[in-house]
Order: C-alpha cells, then structure tokens, then sequence
C-alpha cells in the first residue's frame, strides 16, 4: 500500500512538473505572447533575425485587410500567375475577390493569392512591400524586414519570433482576420479550385485553437504561429525552425495557459478617493480610474504586484467629468507594466462670487 501512495504520488510531482515548467523545445528561436498585453511568457532566442517563410502572409493579410475593402473584385494578370510553391491556381483574366484571396492566402498558402492581393493593394509589389515595413514599425516589430508579400527565401527577408509574435497580436485584434484564421475550410467563388482547407492543425488537434499560419521553406525551415483562448485569456506561440514545430507551439501554450490566469489590478470607474475641491459647489470630487487594466500573472507575481495612485493635491473648481486628477502607476517587481488617468467622476461648478469672497475669509480665518 505504501508503495502505491508513494507511486501515485510521483507520478503526480511528474505530471505537475511536464505541465507547470518551462518547456524544452527544438526551435531555433521561439516565443509566448499574451495578445492582450504583448506579455512575454516565455522566450527562446526571441530576437534573432531568421527567415520565416509563408508565416510572412499574417502581415500580408494585415496590411491587406487595413487598407482594402474584402469585396473588391480583383483581376489578375500575368504578373501575378505561376509563382513557385504553394498556389490557388490563379490564371490569367480571372475576376476574384479580396475576401476568397484572403482566404486562399491564409488556409492554402497561396503565393499568388499574396502577389494579386499586393498588386491589388498597393498598385505595384514594391509599394505594397513598403505598406508592410511601415506596419511593421508602427507595431514595433523593429527587427522587421519584408521583400516580398509570400515568403519565399531572400537574405533581406526576416523577422524574429516577437516580432512576429507582435505582428500576429495585432492582427489577431482583427474579428475579419479572425475568422479568416480559425475557418477550417472556405469555398470560394470561382468555377475551379474553389474549396480551400486550412493546413493549420491547431484548428483540429488543440483546444481553443484559433490559427493562425504555417511556413516552410529549405532555408527557413519549419516556422509556425498558433493561437488558442482559453478562459478569455489568447495566447500567440511563434516557432522558427523547428522540426517538432507543432508539439512545440502546443508544448508553450499548455505552459502560458497552465501557469497563468488574468487578473483585474484596476477595474474602470473604480473609485480610488474623494479628493477636497477649492472653491466648489462640492467639497469632494470622486476621483476614479479612467480606464481598467487587467494583467497575465502567475500566482507568485501576484503578491509583487504594486499599484502607485498620484493625485493632485490643489483641484479648483470648475471641475468636469473625465478631468484628469492625476495618474495610476502599476508595477511588477519594480517594472513598470501600466501607467493610466484618474479622472474626476462628477462635475462641480464654481462658487458665486460673494460666496467664493466668503469662503477665502474663512479659509483666512
């Protein structure tokens, strides 16, 4: 009997060890990001600059979605037609819209859908090309660099896993791009090669999955971005060149969503205090937090939590709704992850002027 227990209980420690550690994974470089907040859960080589092939397409439909309109008719030309790898099979004179391109870029992996998309966004291939290095500085995905709207191999082609991790967060705030991504199938409108299955796995083999983009080339390797949400919490895995790449994007989301929970540290209009207003109708405004702000944290990051309310000491009225009273400061472990507004929650008009005279000749008293 003894054995047994002691049994059991190993296997327990066993169980909760593969679970709640860190993983070891094959990636040459990887990431774990909370789309919400672009916390960083967890991280390996996450800012080496490598090829990331048809992952490359997350931005293409990004920039492709911010800037068009999905029911655009698009002809294609010979331009876009017969590019190497993965195809849709476009020809010459046909008439497809933005959305089944979309669709076909995503869940087949089509360069030729991302040559006619960026061809049909940007005017010409180039200028499309600079639309997504200009998103990609704007997102902060620094490390950056596109040649080409599909990811087929080019020295000057790179990213980096939170770079990507970065890119994808941002496109995954995109309801359009969401259900682009987490469609298992789509047919679309067009006498041939109109059914289109996603290759992405995570869709069938992990709970909650919701995307997003497979990528392979010789050079790149095997690179994949998944998504799942669980419990309101969405987790991006990115990993680069990794031969184990599925097991291993899960490997790091049952790490992110086993270990951490989200946590309100500020709801919106919580009253933080009533502040004392000179020469107002009201002695007190309420000041409240303008915003809430809600945070992935474990359970032991939780008590390193520190919350920093700094408000002005000398409020004259008039006052307005939604004046600024000062600031909240959040910070983990002496880091700062948050700074927002606190604002007044009332309106408080100013004395009259005999009785702001009365009220100095008090407050001089």
């Amino acid at each position: 009997m003894r054995r047994v227990i002691i049994a059991i209980v190993l296997t327990i420690l066993i169980i909760n060890n593969i679970v709640y550690s860190a993983p070891s994974i094959s990636a040459q470089s990887a990431v774990l990001m909370d789309v919400e907040t672009k916390r960083v859960l967890f991280e390996q080589n996450a800012h080496v600059r490598l090829p990331m092939a048809s992952t490359t397409k997350i931005m293409t439909a990004l920039v492709a979605l911010e800037k068009g309109n999905i029911h655009d008719i698009v002809e294609i030309d010979k331009d876009v037609v017969g590019i190497e790898g993965s195809s849709i099979y476009l020809h010459v004179g046909e008439k497809i819209s933005l959305e089944d391109l979309l669709y076909g870029l995503i869940l087949r992996s089509g360069n030729d859908a991302a040559m006619a998309i960026g061809k049909h966004i940007g005017g010409d291939i180039d200028r499309f090309v600079n639309m997504m290095n200009e998103k990609s500085k704007e997102i902060g995905a620094v490390n950056t660099n596109f040649v080409n709207p599909h990811g087929l191999h080019d020295d000057n082609h790179y990213t980096t896993a939170y770079d990507l991790a970065l890119i994808t967060s941002k496109a995954m705030e995109r309801e359009d791009f969401r259900l682009i991504s987490r469609a298992k199938s789509w047919t679309a409108k067009r006498e041939k090669n109109y059914l289109f299955y996603n290759k992405n796995k995570t869709l069938w083999e992990y709970e909650g999955g919701d995307g997003v983009k497979t990528g392979y080339t010789t050079k790149a390797g095997r690179c994949l971005v998944t998504s799942a949400t669980r419990n309101d919490i969405h987790l991006v895995a990115v990993v680069l060149n990794d031969y184990n790449w599925f097991q291993d994007c899960y490997a790091l989301m049952d790490y992110g969503f086993a270990n951490y929970k989200s946590y309100d540290i500020i709801k919106r209009g919580h009253p933080i205090k009533n502040l004392p207003v000179i020469y107002g109708q009201k002695e007190h405004v309420t000041a409240v937090s303008e915003e809430g702000f809600s945070y992935l944290l474990s359970e032991e990051e939780l008590e390193k939590i520190k919350v920093d309310y700094r408000l002005e000491e000398n409020i004259i009225a008039p006052v307005k709704k939604g004046d600024i009273l000062g600031n909240v400061y959040i910070y983990l472990e002496g880091k700062l992850i948050y700074r927002g507004n606190i604002v007044a929650n009332d309106d408080i008009d100013e004395l009259g002027l005999f009785k702001k005279i009365i009220e100095k000749i008090k407050n001089r008293d």
